[in-house]
């Protein structure tokens, strides 16, 4: 009887652990789903519930807040400082679209925005990320040529792979969101890197020459134009001067015509001595008319009058 009784009580306590085991709690950033026989019975958000425990029902809890990375042509063996990493040749080397090939480091951040999704529609969600990550990546490299993967389209890239990448997996219902694709090094293969930094630097000193060359340009085209400006302003006022001067000799001349003809012999000494006066200033010039007698009269054009 004591055995029965002992027998009794240890099935009774399992029987009650059993039932307990039935209650879970799900986490602010954590999301139940319950499994009834294998398959999604119900979903549950933050708090204490009970389900019947195992084998009928079953409870994960994803953590649906959590953003997680995937690194992808590399895996770091030492986070440091200093940190150590190892490339994965075959899934660094990628195509170009300009048929060169660069090695290419990149990581995934990713969450769960669907729970359900993530837990029964892909068998292994890790493997299905990566693969489709490479996928997204050589196809928006190969549409591109070396220069854009090296230098200038390295923005483009990242949003454009994790769009690509985005569209994959919403395909496959994976439940998954992309936070950001990030490019962590991109460079030639080591076979070639001393061929691509001759490249590189040939291509930044003509960069730098060009635009030392339109600095140049820029400084002395708009000074030549300005003194090109100054130039046509000074023989236009010129042109107009000389117009000015041409119009009152042209008066000046006729005034004199006009007073020639009223007394011709006298206009014409007058003028004959002005011009004296004009052309010859530094010259004593000495009028001496014929005479019979002995003394001489002479006129001194210089103002001194007669002596």
């Amino acid at each position: 009887m004591n055995r029965k009784k002992i027998g009794l009580a240890i099935v009774l306590g399992a029987i009650v652990l059993w039932a307990l085991s039935g209650i879970y709690i799900v986490h602010p950033e954590q999301e139940g789903i319950v499994r009834r026989w294998g398959r999604y019975y119900i979903s549950r958000s933050p708090g204490i519930y009970y389900h019947i425990p195992w084998p009928v029902e079953r409870v994960d809890k994803p953590e649906i807040a959590k953003i997680q990375k995937m690194e992808i042509g590399y895996k770091t063996i030492k986070t440091g400082p200093p940190a150590v990493y190892e490339s994965i040749e075959e899934e660094a080397l990628i195509l170009t679209g300009d048929t060169n090939i660069v090695d290419l480091w990149f990581i995934v951040q990713y969450r769960i925005k669907d729970a359900k999704d993530y837990l029964f529609n892909v068998r292994n969600v890790k493997k299905t990320i990566k693969d489709a990550a490479e996928a997204a990546m050589r196809q928006t490299i190969g549409d591109r040529g070396v220069d854009e993967a090296l230098t200038v389209g390295r923005e483009e890239i990242q949003e454009a792979t994790a769009d690509q990448l985005q569209k994959i997996l919403d395909l496959y219902k994976s439940g998954i969101y992309i936070v950001t694709v990030k490019l962590q090094d991109v460079h030639p293969p080591g076979e070639v890197k001393e061929a691509f930094e001759g490249v590189a630097s040939a291509r930044e000193a003509r960069e730098r020459l060009v635009n030392e060359a339109l600095g140049e340009y820029n400084q002395e085209v708009p000074k030549a134009r300005g003194e090109a400006e100054k130039t046509i302003r000074k023989a236009e006022a010129y042109a107009v001067e000389r117009t000015k001067h041409a119009q009152g000799e042209a008066e000046r001349f006729l005034r004199r015509l006009k007073e020639y003809r009223k007394a011709k012999e006298v206009t014409k000494d007058r003028l004959y001595l002005e011009t004296m006066e004009d052309i010859l200033p530094e010259i004593e010039k000495i009028v001496m008319p014929e005479t019979e007698e002995g003394l001489l009269k002479f006129l001194n054009i210089r103002g001194k009058g007669l002596e």
